[in-house]
């Protein structure tokens, strides 16, 4: 009698191959804050339309969901930017929109805030008076100014005095901070600051600790590096101070503050 045969079954094999199912339509508002973003970081914002312009701020008021519907029916309903921001709470909140979805979108009253907040800044700088900045009139004002500022300091700290070509004080920055007897100074980044900051001209101010303000020759040769790449610029130098508290030893007077320039050591 035949053996009885066994029969292994192996379906998978068998079976017509199922065809992978499109991708549904990814909603367009999905990556739609990154790309917007990004846009802006490389175009600048000044290239966005306002309705996009609207849009990166509502981002941070409403951190989720789609907010464009809302944006473009703020500038339909006041009819500009400056409109926008000029609503009141009540007509701000207001506002509805549709997404793409059908879902209602509102303004609500945090982003109400929000904008009204936005439009408070802007009327303040707008109407911002600049203040007046101190005039360096004469050397003994500098002198009183810097050493109030530095004679008292347990270490040594360069600063740079930015002027305008006025010589009014546009920013009196630290620009080193160093230990007892030593502060880093890099010439680049002094002219590089005075650019940003549209200074003419600056003032170098250190303080020695110890209490000597004489000058040291790693002193001078620093002034000289920085005054050179000042020229380059059209970024005076017009002096360096420095500051001690107990003047120079066997000097007739008590000289706490010593200009280079007046040594004629620059």
């Amino acid at each position: 009698m035949p053996a009885a045969s066994t029969v292994v079954a192996f379906p998978e094999l068998f079976v017509a191959p199922v065809e992978p199912t499109a991708a549904p339509n990814r909603p367009h508002y999905l990556g739609h804050r990154e790309r917007l973003r990004q846009r802006a970081r490389q175009g600048g914002l000044s290239a966005l339309p306002d309705y996009e312009l609207l849009e990166l701020f509502l981002f941070r008021s409403q951190p989720q969901g789609d907010v464009k519907p809302i944006a473009k029916a703020l500038l339909a309903r006041f009819g500009s930017l400056g409109a926008v921001l000029d609503a009141s709470l009540e007509d701000l909140i207001s506002v509805r929109a549709e997404d793409s979805r059908g879902r209602t979108k509102v303004v609500g009253k945090e982003t109400a805030l929000d904008l009204m907040a936005l439009h408070e800044l802007s009327r303040r700088v707008a109407g911002e008076v600049a203040a007046p900045r101190k005039v360096i009139g004469s050397f003994t004002a500098l002198t009183d100014y810097v050493r109030v500022t530095l004679q008292h300091q347990p270490r040594e700290q360069f600063r740079v005095l930015f002027l305008d070509h006025k010589n009014q004080l546009i920013a009196d920055e630290i620009m080193g901070r160093g230990t007892i007897d030593h502060a880093p100074a890099y010439p680049r980044e002094v002219i590089r600051r005075a650019m940003e900051l549209h200074a003419s001209a600056v003032i170098l101010v250190h303080n020695h600790p110890s209490g000597d303000p004489t000058p040291s020759r790693a002193d001078i040769d620093m002034t000289q590096q920085i005054i050179e790449a000042g020229k380059m610029l059209k970024i005076a130098v017009h002096d360096h101070l420095i500051v001690g508290r107990q003047g120079i030893k066997g000097a007739a007077t008590d000289q706490r503050v010593i200009s280079l320039k007046a040594i004629g050591a620059i």
